[in-house]
């Protein structure tokens, strides 16, 4: 019988909390994992592999523009705000990174065509020198009919298990993303994309999607939360 997969509550939560629930769960998860979530003030999360960045966005964090921290995925930095980020933990995803994309996919694609916007897979190359995410769009990303890059995503594998990570770009900011990328913000979603009821109609379409498996929701328990502060204040989730 497949493993029940598991549906959080939408959460707002500042980024060190976000990052460790979503490493925490690809260490801890042994059926697939679906949560939404957004982010207590705007943050810059860097990619894992991430180590060089412009220098300005150290002097943004000194001044309380923005906050910074670490993802657990790979991938450029990526601007949390006014947006919606979600974290797919996949136990037994394909092994081939552009089939376990092209299928940790296609449940977003339906959801926004339901929706009203379609979209499609980016065809930039990999590997573009740019420190921004929305910069280029591969075939890891979902574009819209005017060409702007709305999902972008990035993986991580541990033990066989994948964390897929994508942030849903909906009305980002426009001063505050060209003092950090020094370029013009890219357009807002649609007007007829409801933003409050959006995490609760993709997650159906996850739902409808990947109907092999039962899904239910089911928030974090007491003993799962205390496990979860331990790591976070050790220092040890990521």
């Amino acid at each position: 019988m497949p493993a029940t997969g598991r549906l959080l509550p939408t959460q707002q939560a500042d980024g060190h909390t976000q990052m460790a629930l979503d490493a925490w769960l690809l260490k801890r998860s042994n059926g697939p994992v679906l949560r939404f979530y957004r982010w207590n003030g705007p943050w810059l999360s860097l990619g894992r592999h991430q180590h060089q960045w412009p220098g300005h966005w150290n002097d943004l964090a000194r001044r309380g523009r923005i906050s910074l921290v670490r993802r657990p995925s790979g991938g450029r930095a990526v601007l949390h705000a006014g947006g919606l980020t979600y974290a797919l933990i996949w136990p037994d995803a394909p092994r081939r990174r552009q089939e376990a994309y092209s299928q940790a996919c296609q449940w977003l694609i339906d959801g926004f065509q339901d929706l009203g916007l379609p979209l499609h897979f980016g065809s930039d190359p990999a590997g573009a020198e740019a420190n921004n995410c929305f910069a280029s769009a591969t075939m890891a990303d979902l574009v819209d009919p005017c060409g702007v890059k709305r999902v972008g995503s990035a993986q991580r594998w541990q033990n066989g298990r994948l964390l897929q990570h994508g942030e849903i770009l909906l009305d980002p900011p426009a001063e505050l993303w060209e003092e950090v990328f020094e370029e013009a913000a890219p357009a807002a979603a649609p007007a007829r994309i409801n933003r409050l009821e959006l995490d609760q109609q993709l997650r159906q379409s996850l739902v409808q999607s990947w109907s092999r498996c039962p899904w239910q929701m089911q928030p974090l328990k007491a003993d799962e939360v205390q496990e979860l502060e331990v790591e976070l204040a050790s220092g040890s989730a990521l």
